[in-house]
C-alpha cells in the first residue's frame, strides 16, 4: 500500500487495475493514428506493430500494468472494458485484408502475442537488441501475407 498524507492509502494492485482500464485508450489512440497514416495494407501493419512497441518502450511501467502484471480485468469477453477492446479493434483492423478464412480475433490475438513475446523476450535480455527491428519485419511479413 502507498498513499500521500490525508489521503486513504490505495492497494498496489488497485492502481494499478485503475491505470490499465483506462490508459488502453492511450494506446488505442496510438495504433488507430499509426494505422491511419499507412499508404499501404502492409504497411498499416508495420506502422501498427512500430507503434505498439514505441508505446510499451516508452510507457513501459504502464504496459506492465496493462499487460504483464496481474489485473482482477476481463479480457476476451463481453466484461472487457470498452477502452480494451478499442486498443484491441485497432489491432485488429490492420490485419483483416490478411486474415483470409481465420477468425480475425484469433489472427490478431496471434500477431499481439507475437508483439508481446518479442517485446518481453527483448525488454528481459533473452533476445539480441540489435536484431529488433528484423523480427519485427518478420513477423509483420507472415501476418500480411
Amino acid at each position: 500500500m502507498s498513499g500521500r498524507p490525508g489521503r486513504p492509502t490505495e492497494p498496489d494492485d488497485l492502481r494499478r487495475d485503475r491505470r490499465a482500464i483506462h490508459k488502453p485508450a492511450d494506446l488505442g489512440t496510438e495504433l488507430r493514428a499509426a494505422r491511419a497514416s499507412a499508404t499501404d495494407p502492409r504497411q498499416a501493419i508495420a506502422d501498427v506493430a512500430a507503434a505498439y512497441m514505441a508505446f510499451a518502450e516508452q510507457r513501459s511501467a504502464l504496459y506492465d500494468a496493462m499487460f504483464t502484471h496481474t489485473v482482477d480485468l476481463p479480457f476476451a469477453s463481453t466484461g472487457t472494458p470498452a477502452a480494451l477492446r478499442e486498443a484491441f479493434a485497432e489491432l485488429c483492423e490492420p490485419l483483416r485484408p490478411h486474415a483470409g478464412d481465420d477468425d480475425l480475433e484469433t489472427f490478431a490475438e496471434t500477431f499481439w502475442s507475437g508483439l508481446h513475446g518479442l517485446l518481453t523476450l527483448m525488454r528481459n535480455g533473452r533476445l539480441r537488441h540489435e536484431e529488433h527491428e528484423r523480427r519485427l519485419e518478420l513477423l509483420v511479413g507472415r501476418f500480411s501475407r
